[in-house]
């Protein structure tokens, strides 16, 4: 059957989706054009006269993949309820418990951000906006009277540490953390920064 005909847009979407499969499959390291393209039962071809290089085709890949979890963590903190249950959700969506990015595809990512400067790019951007959106949630909860944080900055740079360590643990070394005990240790630490009893966060962004 013929494929269909898409866009320029439309297209460069359909690989870039691809491309983060195969990203997440292979690693960045082994990947290649040809994959990307047989997974689409396209040419190289094509592919090349989207994305001139591998480098730029993984560099736009991992850009698409930051933009849309920025997408979906501004859906979720820009809900209207209180800044303590849109903190709880973003947080919970952003564990390796939840159903945020692949991780694999992030923690590929970070090992060739090392290696590669287009890649370490999209990485800090994800990151700051990621920290800076947390920041202001913890802020507007403390305006709010909330919860109290004396340092939403620091508060939301050591959640994203736990987050992102949690992350490796569970995902390069099987059984090292459970599901269960991984949430157990994000509700705590979420509940430290707070100043909030764990008993009183739980019930408060349960719905």
């Amino acid at each position: 059957m013929a494929r269909v005909r898409l866009s320029v847009a439309e297209r460069r979407e359909e690989l870039l989706r691809a491309a983060i499969e195969q990203i997440e499959a292979r690693g960045v390291a082994a990947v290649r054009i040809a994959d990307v393209a047989s997974a689409l039962e396209v040419s190289n071809a094509l592919v090349l006269y989207h994305f001139s290089t591998k480098e730029k085709l993984v560099a736009a890949a991992f850009t698409h993949a930051a933009e849309g979890d920025l997408a979906r963590l501004r859906k979720l903190l820009g809900r209207r309820t209180t800044a303590l249950r849109r903190l709880r959700s973003a947080v919970r969506w952003y564990a390796p418990t939840g159903t945020a990015k692949g991780w694999r595809l992030w923690i590929e990512g970070w090992a060739a951000a090392l290696r590669e400067p287009a890649l370490r790019e999209v990485a800090i951007g994800l990151d700051r906006q990621w920290k800076a959106a947390i920041t202001e949630v913890l802020a507007e909860g403390v305006a709010a009277g909330e919860f109290r944080c004396p340092d939403p900055a620091g508060a939301a740079l050591r959640l994203t540490a736990l987050l992102d360590g949690l992350a490796v643990q569970m995902t390069s070394y099987d059984g090292a953390v459970s599901r269960a005990r991984a949430q157990q240790w994000v509700d705590e630490a979420l509940a430290r920064e707070l100043n909030l009893p764990l008993d009183q966060l739980v019930p408060a962004a349960a719905h």
